[in-house]
């Protein structure tokens, strides 16, 4: 059984508590919504790139509440220019974790850049105080114990093998919806 991004979204909500947290469009939020479907998630619907931007955000405006941003390897290279943003602004509270599969799997599972370049690497050129790399599930839950527990912004590259099943369904809420539980999650700090 290999590890795929459907186990390490699983294995990050076991972890992230009550933290609110920004998921990447496509099979991110879908599979977020199946494996903790909560009011304190955002699903970014229809704009690849941005959840980091998002997360971000929200990061600077509620700078005590930490803020949990699951991307993925594509949105993240559609959007370079958030991981120097986010380095140049520095929130203590910004935990950055990039789902990489090499693939735009969504979309049809074209090959991303991923395989030729290190996330991780970029992000800590541009100011992250942390950026680790891990490829299986024990490391993974290892890994955000102590992730969570260190100043961001930090950024956790977890790289897993392309999804051999299907998706869960789409994200059942409509963008208002979304937005109007997310917003209550960061103004009750949950």
């Amino acid at each position: 059984m290999s590890f795929n991004s459907s186990k390490a979204v699983a294995c990050i909500f076991k972890k992230i508590g009550s933290r609110p947290a920004v998921l990447a469009t496509g099979f991110i939020c879908r599979q977020a919504q199946a494996a903790a479907p909560r009011g304190g998630n955002f699903y970014m619907i229809g704009s690849m790139g941005m959840a980091s931007s998002i997360g971000l955000g929200a990061a600077l405006a509620k700078p005590k509440q930490p803020i949990v941003v699951i991307d993925g390897d594509g949105a993240v290279l559609m959007n370079l220019g958030h991981l120097p943003m986010a380095g140049a602004f520095g929130p203590k509270n910004f935990y950055h974790i990039v789902i990489d599969n090499g693939r735009y799997e969504s979309t049809g599972g074209q090959a991303s850049l991923a395989a030729d370049i290190k996330l991780e690497d970029i992000a800590k050129a541009s100011g992250y105080r942390s950026a680790k790399r891990v490829a299986t599930e024990s490391a993974l839950s290892s890994a955000l114990t102590r992730f969570f527990k260190s100043p961001g912004p930090a950024f956790l590259l977890v790289k897993v093998k392309p999804e051999s099943s299907e998706a869960p369904p789409r994200v059942a809420d409509s963008p208002e919806e979304i937005t109007r539980k997310f917003s209550a999650a960061l103004q009750s700090g949950k």
